[in-house]
């Protein structure tokens, strides 16, 4: 079965949606069968692929409210070996729906477990927030990303995630795991930023810290705007090297997570 990776934090504007979608198109350009999942309301993830939410019949929310098979909702994209289940702002309507269900935070858990055997890597893009959809991603996921921004309160925002996925590994996903936290929209001539990266360091262990940083690029945020990942849109610029490397230790992570399964 395929590895599923949650790209989470609660905080927007983390740079949570662009790394899902490099890492996604990163891990194909290395030869993995990856879906992404868009399970974020405004959808960036859809459009970041070049996707236009209007033409879209079946989205994610249609499979998490029962009304689409997964496969029905499975796009392919341009990109080599990365297909996507894309997302509309409708889905905040499932938020509100959900709230009653029976096994409410397992919805998602259930649609990956139709597809995963298809794919070496499932990728969902969460929302930024700690309510029943973003439950409903901890409890699906064997690991997380956590893309972080070295401002204040950083890691007062890191630390309430870790409480919840400590909460949900307890009662609901055992399996549930950090796979490593990666600091994006670096600038280094920042005194302040690395300050805060030194302390988020000194609090986690060292493998749980991703080597590769992610710095501030006008390239991502020009490729986002086109409807491409930056790996495919300037494939020479610092922000496309940066996803390189990440995508290479994403592999290697998930290597490791392999042999332990097999021991």
């Amino acid at each position: 079965m395929g590895a599923v990776i949650g790209v989470v934090n609660q905080k927007g504007g983390v740079g949570k949606t662009t790394t899902s979608i490099n890492i996604a198109a990163g891990l194909g350009i290395l030869g993995k069968k990856v879906l992404l999942i868009d399970f974020d309301p405004q959808g960036n993830s859809t459009t970041g692929f070049g996707i236009k939410k209007k033409t879209l019949d079946i989205s994610t929310y249609d499979i998490i409210m029962g009304e689409a098979r997964p496969q029905e909702a499975i796009i392919k994209t341009r990109y080599k070996n990365v297909d996507i289940i894309p997302a509309t702002n409708q889905l905040c309507e499932a938020e509100l729906q959900l709230a009653d269900a029976e096994q409410r935070n397992h919805q998602l858990r259930k649609i990956i477990l139709q597809v995963r055997d298809s794919y070496d890597v499932v990728i969902v893009d969460c929302l930024p927030s700690l309510g029943i959809l973003a439950i409903n991603a901890l409890v699906a996921c064997d690991r997380i990303i956590v893309p972080m921004v070295c401002e204040p309160f950083a890691l007062e925002g890191l630390a309430q995630l870790m409480q919840t996925v400590k909460k949900v590994k307890r009662s609901a996903n055992k399996e549930l795991q950090l796979m490593g936290i990666v600091f994006t929209m670096m600038d280094r001539r920042l005194l302040a930023s690395n300050e805060i990266m030194r302390d988020i360091k000194r609090t986690f262990p060292s493998d749980v810290i991703f080597k590769t940083e992610i710095p501030r690029n006008v390239r991502i945020t020009e490729a986002q705007s086109h409807g491409e990942p930056i790996l495919f849109y300037d494939k020479n610029s610092k922000g496309a090297d940066a996803y390189k490397r990440l995508s290479k230790e994403v592999l290697e992570k998930c290597r490791e997570m392999e042999k332990k399964n097999e021991q």
